[in-house]
């Protein structure tokens, strides 16, 4: 066995039938051993404390307590991977800095996107952009935030309405804002590329409306009373809430104040007169709310003998028609 495998020189490398393979030493083969035990060891160290925090807020929710945990783990075992296997594969400081610079040149030539959308990883925490949870639109879609990794970011794919889904790609077939089913993965270099919308981060309220066409023979005053009895009636707890909150945007960013209550406005049309109600709702839940609010609408407008208007013609003239009779000859 001795004349097949040998061990020369003073790094003990590796040499088969007198060939001696380059980069295959004794010392080598240790590190080798010793790099695979302390990532084994750093990454149950990992899993350990990732159940030590679970165990721990079991039962208490803590849902964006354990992201964050999360997220610190992983970063923290990266960065223990990395010191870890450049003190054990390279002694010399000297050859460690040249190994590093060709290393990250090539990797920036080659992986430009990836580079980036970790960049973007990192601008996503340091900037607050979203968390998970939160409700955004980013890349295109529209969801729940329900996974952010160092490259990519899941979400939980909404529905859109007929307005906003116009020539989505792909097809939307919920035309509300509700989940489809779809789990999408966007990369995380996009929120350099397109504004990221989040709804829910620092005001978790949006401003929504309800048009509606009467004619101009309708009270519009009782018209207009109804909307806005039925908006209060479902969003009064929620207006309450908002000016809080909007109170607090304020104080931290410039920002002009708004009326939080129900409001109506008219627009003139050809056809009708068009009433538009407008309130503050959640964004979760939004979509019972309009429904409540346009059931006691039309309650009410059954009841007032409001009706709501419809595209018509009206026929204002028709000239007159003379028939002519010809009798032949010999009649």
């Amino acid at each position: 066995m001795e004349d097949i495998i040998r061990l020369v020189g003073p790094e003990r490398a590796v040499e088969i039938f007198g060939i001696r393979m380059v980069g295959i030493s004794a010392l080598n083969g240790m590190k080798l051993l010793i790099s695979i035990g302390f990532v084994i060891s750093v990454v149950l160290l990992k899993r350990f404390f990732g159940f030590l925090v679970g165990y721990t807020l079991r039962g208490r929710g803590g849902g964006r307590i354990r992201f964050w945990t999360r997220q610190a783990g992983g970063l923290i075992t990266a960065v223990l991977i990395l010191l870890g296997l450049a003190s054990i594969w390279f002694n010399d400081p000297g050859r460690l800095a040249v190994t590093m610079g060709l290393v990250t040149a090539a990797l920036a030539i080659a992986l430009q996107r990836v580079i980036t959308a970790v960049a973007g990883y990192f601008v996503i925490l340091r900037g607050k952009t979203f968390s998970v949870g939160d409700r955004i639109v980013m890349g295109g879609v529209r969801g729940d935030v329900i996974a952010l990794r160092l490259t990519q970011t899941t979400i939980m794919e909404m529905g859109q309405p007929p307005s906003v889904q116009e020539g989505a790609d792909p097809a939307m077939w919920v035309r509300s804002r509700q989940f489809t089913g779809r789990v999408v993965t966007v990369s995380n270099a996009r929120i350099f590329d397109e504004p990221v919308f989040n709804y829910t981060r620092e005001f978790p309220y949006i401003w929504e409306e309800i048009s509606i066409p009467v004619s101009y023979q309708a009270d519009r005053d009782k018209a207009e009373g109804i909307l806005l009895d039925a908006a209060r009636r479902h969003t009064v707890g929620i207006s309450q809430l908002s000016g809080d909150n909007l109170r607090e945007m304020q104080r931290r960013y410039f920002l002009k104040p708004e009326e939080m209550g129900p409001r109506v406005y008219f627009r003139l049309t050809d056809n009708w007169l068009e009433l538009t109600v407008r309130f503050i709702v959640e964004d979760r839940g939004m979509r019972e709310v309009k429904d409540a609010i346009s059931r006691e609408i039309l309650n009410e407008f059954e009841a007032a003998g409001i009706t709501v208007a419809s595209q018509t013609f009206d026929i204002v003239g028709v000239p007159p028609l003379r028939a002519e009779i010809k009798v032949p000859p010999g009649h």
